[in-house]
């Protein structure tokens, strides 16, 4: 069975687009993974097919109604344990976890948003995570759904053509990546690392893990100061299952 992703959106157009190319596009063509983009306006009121309405306690803009996402929602007929996602700023920050929970499930539904946003009842009630791809407003949910699509696609099985590729990146092990080098070894006066050219595996990965706890520590210092804790915390683990004790202890 292939990966399912299911969009609410007012443009449903937008998709698969870009995701119809490259690895993700071969990946669909192939039944790796599946789209489907539903129009919200379909459940939408009266004659004009409605789908907002003004919010309760003034200010400007719209809010997209609570009864006709739920209907939009009732309508996809995917099962409940199916985890549903609403693109949105006030959502807490996507992670490579979350994205590798989300790929290791049976797909995603994703409500996109327009307007001013969503009716609050509805994502309560319906258990809808709220997601942010980021510190900044876009127009709509559609282009951070796309986001989050492609993330998830690439860690399926058969995607990418080196399942390695997966492991050793951004975010996978709580590090930055570390630089790459290709051919010339000489370009614009530039050398690559000496070490790279050495065929001496154990110190490339040394170098490799140097570069990229330096690379963390300079551009991310959130990311360095949870890897610290977090190895700090794995080191005590290990200790304790060594039967290592405190020296200070009594």
């Amino acid at each position: 069975m292939s990966w399912q992703a299911t969009v609410l959106t007012l443009f449903p157009e937008m998709f698969p687009g870009p995701l119809g190319l490259s690895l993700a596009g071969r990946a669909l063509e192939n039944g790796v993974w599946s789209c489907t983009a539903q129009d919200m306006r379909e459940h939408g009121l009266g004659r004009h097919r409605a789908v907002d309405d003004s919010p309760f306690g003034g200010g400007a803009g719209m809010v997209i109604r609570p009864d006709v996402v739920d209907a939009a929602l009732a309508a996809t007929q995917v099962p409940v344990d199916v985890p549903r996602v609403f693109l949105t700023p006030r959502g807490r920050p996507l992670r490579q976890q979350d994205v590798q929970r989300y790929a290791q499930g049976p797909g995603l539904v994703l409500l996109c948003g327009r307007f001013e946003g969503v009716d609050e009842r509805v994502l309560e009630s319906r258990k809808i995570e709220q997601v942010s791809i980021g510190d900044y407003v876009l127009s709509g949910g559609e282009t951070a759904a796309l986001v989050l699509l492609d993330a998830c696609i690439r860690l399926l099985p058969g995607v990418m053509g080196c399942e390695d590729s997966g492991v050793e990146e951004s975010f996978s092990e709580g590090l930055l990546e570390y630089p790459h080098y290709t051919r010339p070894a000489v370009w614009d006066g530039q050398n690559v690392p000496e070490v790279l050219l050495s065929g001496n595996h154990a110190a490339i990965a040394a170098w490799r893990q140097t570069q990229a706890e330096e690379i963390t520590r300079e551009r991310r210092p959130d990311l360095w100061s949870a890897w610290l804790a977090r190895r700090e915390k794995n080191g005590a683990a290990a200790n304790g299952k060594n039967g290592q004790t405190d020296p200070t202890g009594v």
